[in-house]
Formats: structure tokens, C-alpha cells, sequence
């Protein structure tokens, strides 16, 4: 079998099975989550968290140190962050949509019930640009901070520029330990299928089947708008004449991952080896702007953030006024570009939209206890987003011999 073929077995085999023992076993659930499944899913997490930092420091400087064209870089960023607000605003205005449409909050009884729990709270935004400016590289290593990580990389890349030839050695070492983190990811993605299984198995396993039955049309409207986007993805990349049949099979492996872990930034080497491998995208491209876009693209935080706060203004019987779609739409599309690629980042973001908005937080607690239940269809969306905006600049961008052409 294929790893894409056995991450979607185990994907399947893993939702019947977390059926199963929720609906007919639900007293071994506990002890079998505790000592099987929560301890398996675990590892594989550790596992290809392990390769994730490594991997995304080494791919922008071997991405970047071999566009020996300045001016290059600046257009390749300028172009995919175009890209990025372009599809985050579409993104945002469907899930938007799709709550005004199917009014989810309308269906919900027994608020007091669901809003026990206390709100989460968010680190604020003018907090959170400064954040990413590290007082310490080595400690961003060891935290996983991406976006410190990537701007870590950006300025040793100007050091690189800088320095000329001196830095030769330098780049070699780094090219030659990019080779060996993708062999050690290639031996981390055998454990993939048993992973995923456990993962999706034990979200599904020791989800309320109550909660579930009153949440039921937020889990539609929510899945349904991922489900809407991704048909506008493959319209994009039909547009710009690349198949979303090929796109789809070359990225499975990396969507299998996704949806099983609820995590962008565990789907991340895998998607530079499908993007390198079955999809042949340009190196430079796919080390580039893959590994800025688990940082960055969250499409499905869009489409959560706008469908929660309509959501939770149904809930509490807030008008929807012009004034009020506008404030979730500018901070919707802030919050996205900072939400990190981990299992549970939207919930504690959720905090910053609904104040922005000016919308009651306890609506947080209200869908905390069912998100994990649509996070893997957001975080699927997220990578297939991530994956088709490199694939749509890898179209857009010139070959080295255009460039060369018009040089």
C-alpha cells in the first residue's frame, strides 16, 4: 500500500472504531484512551514534532540561498501574501455566510448547561507582533515557535547575503543536515497510519454523543463551509490550468495527517516531500512558501472565527448589524495570521474576535467542548490551503530560464 492509501484506511478504521466504543463500550473508553490511544497519538505527535523545527529552519535557507536573485525573493513574498488575503477573505466570507444561512445559535437550548466552563484566555495582538521578534534564538528552537523560527532564518539569510563566500561552508552544512532530517522523516511517516488511528479514534471515542445532538447544525454549518472552500480551491487551481485531481493525490498523505492529528504544523514535512515529490514543485518554491504558510495560512480559522461569532451573536440574541460583520472580519483576518498550527490554537483565539466584535466570551466555553470534533476538517483546510497557495505561485512564478530571458 501507498502511505496515502494507509493514512486513509487508518483514518476510517479509526472513526468506526471510535463509533463503536462510544456507542456500545463506553465503559472501557476511559482506561483504553488513557493507556492505548492518548499514549499513541502522543508519540507519533513527538515523533514528527521532532523534524518539524529542523525542517522548516533548513527549507528556507536552502529556498532562499538558492534564489541568488534578490529581487526574487521580494516578489515570491509579495505575490503569496496577495495570495493569502485574497483566499483568507473568501474563506471568511463563506463561513460568515454559511452561519447567517443555516443560523446554528437559533438551534442550541440549554445555554447554562453548555457554558460552565470558563472562557480561555488569548495573548492580544500588538503583544503577539512583538512577539515574534525572539530575544532568544536557541530558546525559539526549543519552544517550536514558528513564526520566531522563520524570522530567525530571515535574518541569517541576510547574514548570508552579507557575508558572500565566507559563508559557503555554512551553507553546505545546512543543506547536508536538510538531507538527513528528510530521511528521518521519511522512518517518523511509517508510524503514520498507527497514529492517525489512534488520534481519530480517541476524539471520537470519548466525545458526548449529548453534546453532540445539541450541537448538531453548528457541526453541519461548520463542515459544510470547510467543504464549500476547499471546491473553491480547486476552482482557483482549475483556473490557473493545474488538475485539483493531481493536486488532491500528490498532498494525501499530508491531508490524512492533518485531519487524523488536528495539526498544521505535524502536517508540514510531509507536505514539503509531496510538494518536492508527486507534485514536483519548484524547490526554492516549496521550501518557501510551504513552510511560511504552516505559520501563516489559516483558512480554517477564518472560516471558524466568522462562524463562531455569528454563532455565538445568534446565541445571545446580539443584532447583526454592518458595523458588527465588519470588526469580525478585520480582526478574523489578524487573528489567522497568528493562530498556531497545534490542536486547540482557534478555541483560545476565539477570545480576541468576540472582544473585537464585542460579543459575550462565555459563547467560547459554548463550542469548546465539541471543537475537537470538527479541528480536523478545519486543519485539513488549512494544509490543502496552505499546499494550493504554493501551488498557485509555483504557476504564477516564472522557470529559471523565463528568468533568465527576461534578465
Amino acid at each position: 500500500m501507498k502511505l496515502s492509501t494507509k493514512i486513509t484506511v487508518s483514518l476510517l478504521l479509526g472513526i468506526i472504531a471510535g463509533i463503536i466504543l462510544n456507542l456500545f463500550f463506553p465503559n472501557i473508553v476511559p482506561n483504553l484512551d488513557q493507556y492505548v490511544l492518548s499514549p499513541l497519538g502522543a508519540i507519533f505527535l513527538r515523533s514528527i514534532q521532532f523534524v518539524v523545527v529542523p525542517i522548516v529552519f533548513t527549507s528556507l535557507i536552502v529556498g532562499f540561498t538558492s534564489i541568488k536573485n534578490p529581487e526574487k525573493v521580494g516578489r515570491l513574498t509579495g505575490k503569496l501574501l496577495s495570495l493569502y488575503i485574497v483566499t483568507n477573505l473568501v474563506a471568511l466570507v463563506i463561513g460568515i455566510a454559511t452561519a447567517a444561512i443555516l443560523k446554528p445559535g437559533n438551534s442550541v437550548s440549554n445555554i447554562g448547561e453548555l457554558s460552565k466552563q470558563e472562557a480561555p484566555e488569548s495573548q492580544g495582538i500588538i503583544d503577539w507582533l512583538v512577539s515574534i521578534i525572539p530575544t532568544n534564538p536557541f530558546e525559539s528552537f526549543s519552544s517550536g515557535n514558528l513564526l520566531q523560527i522563520i524570522f530567525t532564518a530571515i535574518l541569517i539569510i541576510i547574514g548570508i547575503r552579507l557575508a558572500g563566500e565566507k559563508a559557503n561552508p555554512f551553507i553546505t552544512f545546512v543543506e547536508s543536515f536538510h538531507e538527513i532530517v528528510g530521511k528521518i522523516t521519511s522512518v517518523v511517516l511509517k508510524l503514520s497510519p498507527i497514529g492517525v488511528f489512534a488520534l481519530i479514534c480517541s476524539i471520537i471515542a470519548t466525545q458526548g454523543i449529548e453534546l453532540v445532538q445539541n450541537l448538531i447544525m453548528y457541526i453541519i454549518g461548520l463542515i459544510l463551509a470547510v467543504i464549500v472552500m476547499i471546491f473553491v480551491y480547486f476552482l482557483f487551481l482549475s483556473l490557473m490550468k493545474i488538475s485539483p485531481i493531481r493536486f488532491w493525490k500528490s498532498f494525501l498523505p499530508a491531508f490524512g495527517i492533518a485531519f487524523g492529528t488536528s495539526s498544521s504544523n505535524a502536517a508540514l514535512p510531509v507536505a514539503i516531500e509531496n510538494a518536492q515529490g508527486p507534485f514536483k514543485m519548484k524547490k526554492e518554491i516549496a521550501s518557501f512558501a510551504i513552510s511560511l504558510g504552516t505559520a501563516l495560512k489559516r483558512d480554517g480559522a477564518c472560516i471558524m472565527q466568522g462562524f463562531n461569532a455569528l454563532f455565538v451573536a445568534q446565541l445571545f440574541n446580539v443584532e447583526i448589524t454592518p458595523t458588527l460583520i465588519i470588526s469580525i472580519m478585520v480582526s478574523t483576518v489578524i487573528v489567522s495570521f497568528s493562530t498556531a498550527g497545534v490542536p486547540g490554537a482557534g478555541i483560545i483565539m476565539m477570545s480576541t474576535v468576540l472582544t473585537a466584535a464585542g460579543l459575550p466570551l462565555e459563547g467560547i466555553a459554548i463550542v469548546a467542548g465539541i471543537d475537537r470534533l470538527t479541528e480536523g476538517f478545519r486543519t485539513l483546510l488549512n494544509v490543502l490551503g496552505n499546499t494550493a497557495n504554493a501551488a498557485m505561485l509555483d504557476k504564477w512564478e516564472p522557470t529559471a530560464e523565463q528568468d533568465k530571458a527576461t534578465a
